[in-house]
Order: C-alpha cells, then structure tokens, then sequence
C-alpha cells in the first residue's frame, strides 16, 4: 500500500510532480475544520500552507501522521511541540524566500530613496509636484545592514552594483567573512551613527525586540532610512511613529507589523512611509520553491531518511540511544551561543561515552542547530547548520571518545573566539526518564537540570554574594526553582547558576551584576 500525502491547500503543480508516483495523494479543504478532521485520520503526511491549523486537535485525529510539511518559512499554524510529543516530524522551506525576502528589501531601499509611492498617490490623486518628490540617489551612500546572514548577505550582493559602501553589524560573522561580502563590519552604534540607509535582518529573541527603537533612532542620521522586511517587533512601532513626526529620521519601509493583519497602524498615514502587507514572500517564484522543497521533505521522510529541513527531529536512521541527545545537544548549543562576547572562530562538538560508538552525526548537526537559533534571520536546519558556520568562517569538528570517567555520556561543545579566549558547555541525560542536566561550564563542574530559564553569573569569590542575588530576584518576585555554585579554588573565580520560574528582564540582570561585582552576567532562555 502506497504511503498517503494529503494536501490542504493549492499548491503548484511542481509540487505534486515532485512527490512522485510512490505515494497516494489526496486533496482537502483546510480551512474546513471538520472535513480536515475527517481526511486526516488515515493519511501519512500532510501538507499545508498558512491558513490550516494543525493543532493538537488535529494531530490527535492522524494516529498514523508521520510528517507535516508547511510549505513556507513560518509555523505559526503549527503545533511544533504537540508534534514532536507524538513522533511527528515537522518540515518546512526555509530558504525558499530568501531570494525574494532580499529582493523586496532592495526594492524599498530604491522605493524611499527616489519617493517612487508617495510621487505615484499623489500624481494619481491629480497632482504634478516633481520639486515636492526629489530623492537620492544610492550611489556613494552608505547602507547599514544589522545581521548577516542569508538574507542579508544576498542584500549586501545586490547592492554592490549601485556603487554603494556597506556597514554590517552582526557579532557571529568573522571578518575574514565579511571581507568575501565586501562589507565592512563595524559596532552597531557606529552603523546607525554613520549609514544612510538602515535594514535589520535579525531573529526575532528577547534581545532583538525593539531593536530599533526611541535609542537607536537618536543616534541616526536625520536624512536616514529604516527598513524591516524582517520579523515584526524588531523596530518598535511606537517609537518609529515618534522618530518619523519628530524628524529624528527621514522615512522608513515596513512590512512586517507585531500583529498581523495590521491595517491601520499610526505611522500608516505618513507620506514618508513605505508599508506593505507581509510580502516578502509573495513571489510566484518562492511559492514553488517553498512546495518542492517541502515535497522532497516528504519524499526523504516517509523513506525514513535524514531529512535536511526538519524543524523538530533530525529524522533518518538514528540509533535510539543518540536520539535523545538531540534536543539535549540542541539546548547546549544555544547556552554556548548564549555565554559568547565575540564572533567563535572554530567550534568542538565532542561526544563521550558509550554512544560515541554509534553514527552521532545527528548529534553534530543538532549542536550546530542550537548554536545559530537564536542569532540568525532564517530557520536554521539540519542542513543549513553547518552552512551557517561555514558562511561564518567558523571551522567545526565532531570528537568522540568512548572515555567517560563520572558519567555515561557527556555531549561537549568547546570554542574558540576571536579575541583568543575559549568557552565550553557540556551536559547529559541521566536516570530512566533522562533528565537534561548541565555537568560543566568552562571548566565549573556542576549538575543541575536545565530548565527554560537559566542565570549565569561569574564573580570573585567571597561571602554573602548568594544571599544577595536571592534577595534582588525576591525583591522582583522572580522565584528560584534551583541553584548550584562552583568554584575552582578558594578565593578564586566563582560560577554561579540558577534556574527561575520566569524571563529575567535585561535592567534586573544588570542590577545584579553591578551589585555582586560579577564579570560576566547572563540568562539563556530556552523557551521555544
């Protein structure tokens, strides 16, 4: 019996050729709930775009679901964690739009810099005024982009044939990189100090929120433009509506809002505003990518091969004792991104103990997954992993040994950065249910059970500082679930870790560091 692919909504006809003739493909309608509920009960895959919701309801009606496959870039109708609890691999395109996304942002770049919208409503609305709508042109000027990654590089690519200087911001790309792009990487102060023009391409974290806000915008140029072609919430609407009536900038290209669909937003009404409804990528050309690259997907999937773009799972013959290092592996990489000061030159993945006799590729892939999560634009993937890092300059190495001298399995990674200094983080699983525990934090040995919220600090060690630190969170009813210090000799440098119930907010962790006197201050969360 052939392996049955649903498909809930229209999708190219490359897409359906490019599953094949080895699977049974079915049709449904998936804004009709209970249709959906009905056809999905006895089908293998489904494919979707963004109007079907596969929620925990509708997982729970496809026992035999083994893939669901989002032909796009974002997931916001899915229910990853649901999914993954019931061994449903999720898969989506995540470079299907990239080309289009940087497209998009070129285009708003020359849309504002010669008033090609505001001259196009006015000479529709009866109107000559050729004086009123005088530009610039791009040539000499100089284009800020904050984060390099896909996206950004293929906008800093396109922009080169204008003649242009191109500033880059982005702390995990080497300058050996940026030199291959023919950017120069300067501090985001100075980018926004010095560049005419301002696109953001950065994830959407706790840290990136409002990136460009009331602060950044007091630093730029008065005759600057902004454009976020990005996520929505990187500028922060409020204070851009501010900058614009004020003066303190000269325009800005939107289009991506913190609520979709946004109709009728205050900066909306301004003349020198560019906004568009979410388009960067809507092209003919992205949609069909998006639909073969998640069809392929499907192909690898129910082949039960690795599967490059899978969101939750690595996917493909893994063995079960490396499977559950994988979202362990995922959580130590994103501490390490997190306990990073400068761009890493070279990173280890090592791999102790029993299991380091097995193929623990997956465990690779998945460390290089957690360490770009939460520091680039795109999805980050199996596949695009280790690009990202080769992208970077970044060189990687996979170590294993079958010593392990206090536990069964320790996973490691270990780097290098560019100013010379070294950081490490190592984890493992223990007892029947598999606890995730942190062991070891740059040469801190310690065991405690890695929880969404985590605190780091480094102080000089004396007495009375643990005390204080319980006290300020008290004070700010941020409640300790667990807490565990370390030290290396006495009087010498002391690790101290937490786990919280709730996000610590950035002013409060500053506190705390200025209070205690600690040289290195940090939260890692790892909410999905």
């Amino acid at each position: 019996m052939k392996p049955v692919v649903l498909i809930a909504e229209e999708l190219s006809p490359a897409t359906v050729e490019a599953l094949g003739p080895d699977f049974e493909i079915r049709f449904t309608d998936g804004a009709d709930r209970g249709r959906l509920l009905d056809d999905i009960a006895t089908v293998d895959a489904i494919l979707v775009r963004s109007s079907t919701q596969v929620d925990a309801e509708a997982i729970a009606a496809a026992p035999r679901l083994k893939v669901i496959a989002r032909a796009g870039v974002g997931l916001d109708n899915v229910d990853i964690k649901t999914a993954t609890r019931a061994g449903v691999m999720v898969v989506n395109a995540p470079t299907s739009n990239i080309v289009s996304a940087a497209e998009l942002t070129v285009g708003h770049i020359l849309g504002l810099a010669r008033n090609i919208s505001a001259g196009s409503a006015s000479l529709k609305n009866g109107e000559w005024k050729r004086s009123r709508y005088t530009g610039v042109e791009l040539y000499e000027k100089k284009i800020g982009i904050i984060g390099l990654g896909r996206i950004g590089a293929l906008v800093a690519a396109r922009l080169q044939g204008f003649e242009t200087e191109i500033l880059a911001y982005d702390p995990y790309v080497t300058s050996a990189r940026a030199a291959q792009l023919g950017v120069q990487l300067v501090s985001l102060d100075e980018l926004l100090e010095q560049a005419d023009f301002v696109t953001i391409h950065m994830p959407k974290t706790p840290e990136t929120l409002g990136m460009l806000g009331t602060e950044a915008f007091a630093k730029m140029k008065d005759t600057a433009f902004v454009i976020n072609v990005a996520r929505g919430g990187l500028v922060d609407e409020s204070a851009l509506y501010t900058a614009l009536t004020e003066g303190a900038i000269a325009g800005a290209a939107i289009d991506v809002f913190v609520d979709e669909p946004s109709t009728d937003l205050p900066f909306f009404a301004l003349e020198n505003v560019v906004v568009t409804p979410h388009l960067g990528a809507s092209t003919h050309e992205a949609q069909e990518k998006a639909g073969v690259s998640v069809a392929k997907s499907v192909r690898l999937a129910l082949a039960g091969e690795l599967v490059p773009d899978a969101v939750n799972v690595a996917g493909g013959v893994i063995a079960p004792e490396v499977r559950p290092g994988i979202p362990l592996m995922e959580k130590l990489g994103r501490i390490f991104t997190a306990l990073t000061h400068d761009s890493p030159t070279a990173i280890d993945i090592e791999v102790a103990g029993e299991i380091a006799a097995l193929d623990v590729k997956a465990l690779e892939l998945a460390a290089l997954k957690g360490v770009f999560t939460d520091v680039v634009s795109e999805q980050v993937s199996y596949v695009n992993a280790p690009v990202l890092a080769e992208q970077r300059g970044i060189v990687t190495r996979l170590i294993t040994t079958l010593e392990s001298e206090e536990y069964r399995n320790v996973l490691t990674l270990r780097g290098a950065l560019s100013d010379g200094s070294q950081i490490s983080v190592s984890g493992t699983l223990t007892g029947h249910r598999q606890i995730q525990k942190l062991v070891g934090i740059n040469g801190f040995e310690i065991e405690i059970p890695i929880s969404d919220h985590l605190l780091l600090f480094v102080y000089q060690d004396r007495t009375g500082v643990v005390g204080t630190v319980g006290r300020i969170l008290g004070d700010h009813n941020i409640n300790i679930a667990g807490m565990q210090v370390a030290r290396n000799d006495d009087g010498g440098q002391v690790l101290c870790l937490l786990t919280v119930d709730s996000s610590v907010p950035q002013e409060l962790l500053e506190a705390v560091k200025t209070e205690v006197g600690a040289t290195l201050a940090r939260e890692v969360d790892l909410q999905d």
